[in-house]
């Protein structure tokens, strides 16, 4: 449990971050929090779900994040088209 939990934003990662980047560093969190590698039998229902609200909780951080220089994950790029034009 010695291994960190790297950085999942840009421009630490040269790309988005996959989900599998994002569900291993959510196990990790989990490990390191629970203090258990692997949960007995009776609390892995728990773990799962603990690390599947932490992916999503991470997932919702780096689509919302707005790192400059680096659009937010998921940005509409077209934000623009159809609003009001200069000058009018």
């Amino acid at each position: 449990m010695c291994r960190s939990i790297k950085t999942l934003r840009a421009p630490a990662l040269p790309g988005e971050a996959t989900d599998e980047d994002i569900r291993a560093a959510a196990l990790q969190y989990v490990r390191k929090v629970s203090g258990f590698r692997a949960p007995a039998a009776h609390n892995r229902e728990v773990f799962d779900e603990a690390v599947a609200a932490v992916a999503r909780a991470t997932a919702d951080l780096l689509g919302g994040l707005e790192v400059r220089g680096h659009p937010a994950r998921g940005a509409d790029h077209g934000a623009g088209e159809g609003g009001p034009v200069a000058g009018c």
